[in-house]
């Protein structure tokens, strides 16, 4: 969860253009019940997502910026999308599980605790190195044996098994802006940001029932921050902790 200090102009960057004028390949503005919210689905089997925390020397990269310089200057990679993937500490590491190619930087959580990603059922987000994405409640992915390539813990779930997560309320009053990450009926990876701030419950059934995804998770609030560079938008709220992105091979 940890601390962070919020230098939006996101709400700037999501007034400045009518919806049905961004839309692309893979990501477009999608109305539902009176919110809207911008929508980037990538195949995992033939699209290269990626999970960031730190470069080479350990230091955090803290933002879009400084992860885009860096993949940018590898000569290698260029960034299609990116989002903030998480909850954080202090230092900005992640709080739960992160899993990078393969490389386990920190274990899952499976204890109690305070805020957001302790709201039980948290989960898990992952690709497999069969290269299958998933989502998965905590304990049902601690028990599955999955080998992932890359995984992400979060928390809440918005969506377990077709269910909306049981805390929910449909006439809460607790409005955010949000972002989460699912996995649609197609095998799709589904990645929103709200427009603006939605409650829980709504931004669960629009993963369900416009969506089409039977398990999704909520990975933050308030920071909830995108880069699409073909709609020329890299939200600049910061620092962030773990970052999901998708990057394209240089020819």
């Amino acid at each position: 969860m940890g601390w962070r200090r919020v230098l939006s102009v996101a709400a700037g960057l999501f007034a400045a253009a009518p919806l049905t004028a961004h839309a692309t390949a893979h990501c477009e503005w999608t109305g539902y019940l009176g919110n809207d919210y911008a929508v980037c689905t990538f195949d995992p089997a033939k699209d290269n997502i990626r999970l960031f925390n730190a470069d080479a020397t350990g230091k955090a990269y803290g933002g879009f910026r400084a992860l885009g310089r860096d993949i940018w200057f590898s000569g290698k990679h260029v960034i299609r999308f990116a989002m903030n993937a998480g909850m954080y500490h202090y230092d900005l590491g992640p709080v739960g599980l992160h899993v990078e190619e393969g490389v386990e930087k920190h274990a899952l959580v499976r204890g109690g605790g305070w805020g957001n990603f302790f709201l039980r059922p948290n989960g898990v987000f992952y690709i497999g190195k069969d290269g299958k994405a998933g989502v998965l409640e905590t304990e049902a992915y601690a028990a599955s044996g999955i080998q992932p390539r890359l995984a992400t813990q979060s928390g809440p779930m918005l969506v377990i098994d077709g269910q909306i997560h049981p805390a929910f309320l449909p006439q809460s009053d607790s409005l955010k802006l949000r972002n989460g990450v699912g996995v649609d009926d197609k095998g799709r990876v589904v990645f929103v940001v709200t427009k603006g701030p939605v409650r829980f419950y709504d931004f669960a059934v629009f993963y369900r029932d416009v969506l089409n995804c039977r398990n999704a998770l909520f990975l933050d609030g308030s920071i909830s921050s995108m880069m699409v560079p073909e709609w020329g938008r890299r939200d600049e709220s910061e620092p962030l902790g773990p970052i999901l992105a998708v990057t394209d091979s240089l020819p």
